[in-house]
């Protein structure tokens, strides 16, 4: 118990302690693809992937205030029991969160709202270990009101907090191809890479399956439960076609406004919000089933930029993703404006970046906020003194090295323009 007691006296999720552990995996995951001359990532892909979750980790640390809160608030005023601390009763607890997960991801699949908050993990056309990363901003907001019955029961927070982010850890390990089938008694008992191959596909029969967090045996006993036969066709039916990830949290609330300005009468907009996705009123065809995907003539997402792009776009986001761990590492360092100030810089520079994947123009100017900001912030952090010397000093090379980088870049367009 030492150890849960110190992670949480230490209020450091086991999700950002793993960081590094992600990235190791992912490495040997793109290693392991080139050893074997199988294209398992495109660079434009795992970007927007890993973009999706930090925006997702950097919104949640203001997020959780409200949703821990609520689970706290829950605990403290209406749990029926007092669970002593022994190995058993959190046992009971890991098992209790996975079944929780299962219906709030379950019901985040078949109710049109609460697909707005999960659909952002399921965009992805690859599957790989990055595609575990690409998470929702807006996914806890729909789910966590799922979890209260294990509050009622008095299941401590703390426990929640610590068995929950293990339960997502586990989920890391299963985005992969690499990993054909487990062992059989383990295929039957916990959730694997082949079952979560089935539940990321958009071919009709896997839509809608495997929903299973770490126990797969949720789907098996409530009908959801399908085995991998082909490989699948990974995505949603309606591609979001950006590496932005503001876009690719944003797009889906918009389509979802534009399908209910097309239905007819209030009871059957509120109806198509809370009814599974293809759902419509009979005067409208009634529910429209996604069409099988036409495998020889589906070709992904992707727009081709220059090399010199990709090398600065890659170099940038190298330099983002260490920025953006020992933000997460060093937050109680920071106040609470400082804290939304460094989150608004993380966020603008993974926006800009996905911009330039995609060459929008729009993108240069992105970038020349996000120089200035970055200067702004430098100054202040260092005059503040608060941080050590080796973070006013490395966002300041970084500004430097982008903008001259960004000219030369800017330069070549223009020329090449003339």
């Amino acid at each position: 118990m030492y150890f849960w007691s110190k992670l949480h006296y230490m209020d450091v999720s086991p999700v950002i302690l793993a960081i590094p552990v992600f990235f190791i995996l992912i490495g040997v995951e793109v290693g392991y693809g080139y050893y074997q001359n199988r294209k398992l990532y495109r660079l434009n892909d795992a970007v927007a992937n890993i973009s999706c979750g930090i925006v997702e980790q950097l919104t949640g640390v203001f997020a959780k205030v409200f949703t821990v809160a609520a689970y706290h608030f829950v605990y403290t005023k209406f749990a029926v029991f007092s669970l002593a601390d022994t190995w058993y009763w959190i046992l009971l607890c890991f098992i209790g969160v996975d079944f929780c997960y299962y219906w709030a991801h379950r019901m985040s699949h078949e109710v049109n709202l609460f697909w707005l908050g999960h659909i952002v993990h399921h965009q992805s056309e690859d599957y790989n270990l990055s595609v575990a990363l690409r998470q929702s901003v807006f996914q806890k907001m729909f789910t966590f009101y799922f979890y209260f019955p294990l509050a009622i029961l008095g299941f401590k927070t703390e426990w929640f907090l610590l068995v929950g982010a293990f339960n997502l850890l586990y989920q890391f390990w299963i985005h992969t191809e690499v990993i054909d089938k487990m062992p059989r008694w383990f295929e039957y008992v916990f959730n694997t890479p082949s079952h979560h191959r089935v539940h990321h596909g958009r071919d009709p029969k896997y839509i809608d399956r495997n929903h299973a967090g770490s126990l797969m045996f949720w789907d098996r006993m409530f009908g959801t439960f399908q085995p991998e036969e082909e490989r699948p066709t990974y995505g949603i039916t309606t591609p979001v076609n950006s590496w932005n990830p503001i876009k690719a949290n944003l797009q889906p609330f918009v389509a979802l406004w534009q399908e209910m300005k097309q239905v007819p009468g209030i009871g059957n907009k509120i109806r198509l919000a809370f009814m599974p996705p293809g759902w419509y009123p009979a005067e409208l065809g009634g529910f429209r089933r996604p069409k099988p995907v036409d495998r020889e003539t589906y070709q992904k997402f992707d727009i081709d930029i220059s090399p010199a792009l990709n090398f600065y776009l890659f170099a940038q986001y190298l330099l983002v993703l260490v920025g953006t761990a020992l933000f997460l590492f060093n937050l109680a360092t920071f106040g609470y404006s400082i804290q939304l100030l460094l989150a608004a810089l993380v966020v603008l520079s993974v926006m800009g970046l996905g911009l330039m994947f995609e060459n929008k123009q729009q993108a240069v100017t992105m970038e020349l906020i996000r120089f200035f900001l970055t200067i702004a912030l430098t100054l202040y952090l260092f005059f503040e003194g608060l941080t050590g010397w080796w973070m006013p000093l490395g966002m300041a090379i970084w500004a430097f090295g982008s903008l001259g980088i960004l000219m030369r870049i800017g330069f070549h367009r223009v020329a090449r323009a003339k």
